[in-house]
């Protein structure tokens, strides 16, 4: 079974003044339908089960059946993580991420990666703000970051994202 969030819980996330604390608003952004528990334990901890249910009982989470296979994929056809891989997702990702930050320098990253538009600014934006994350962040969290955009940045964009230092 994979958690979704329900229409409670994206009205709370919407609303920065919900009742809900810095651990359920990350769960709630990653229960998103397609990640199972197990996933879930990994990039929230142990105690992920007792938050889910949690989440769930207090209306936030329903649990989804994993959507099936597809039966056959053509060759031709991009596989479902070339599909997802995009810097839009990269960025809407990291948006999200440093949203949960209460510190002043990820407020002002958010602001400069929100206004980026074209490929060079938003890949600077990205480095930049992973450049500082581990000001913000612990360690394991700042490694889980990197792990997921590593998932979503386009292939042309992992070494220039992730592995070039920003210059001095």
């Amino acid at each position: 079974m994979q958690p979704r969030k329900t229409d409670l819980a994206h009205a709370a996330l919407q609303a920065h003044r919900a009742p809900l604390d810095l651990r359920q608003r990350r769960a709630l952004i990653l229960c998103d339908g397609k990640r199972d528990l197990a996933e879930l334990v990994t990039l929230l901890g142990d105690d992920a089960p007792a938050l889910i249910a949690r989440l769930q009982r207090d209306g936030y989470l329903h649990m989804a059946q994993p959507e099936p296979a597809p039966a056959a994929v053509p060759d031709a056809a991009p596989s479902a993580t070339a599909r997802r891989r995009s810097l839009v997702a990269a960025r809407i990702y990291l948006l999200d991420m440093l949203a949960l930050q209460r510190h002043p320098a990820a407020a002002r990253l958010h602001q400069l990666l929100q206004a980026t538009r074209g490929e060079d600014d938003t890949v600077h934006a990205l480095r930049l703000a992973l450049a500082q994350l581990p000001a913000m962040a612990s360690d394991g969290y700042v490694g889980r970051v990197r792990e997921r955009l590593r998932e979503v940045l386009p292939e042309s964009c992992l070494a220039a994202v992730l592995d070039t230092p920003l210059p001095a």
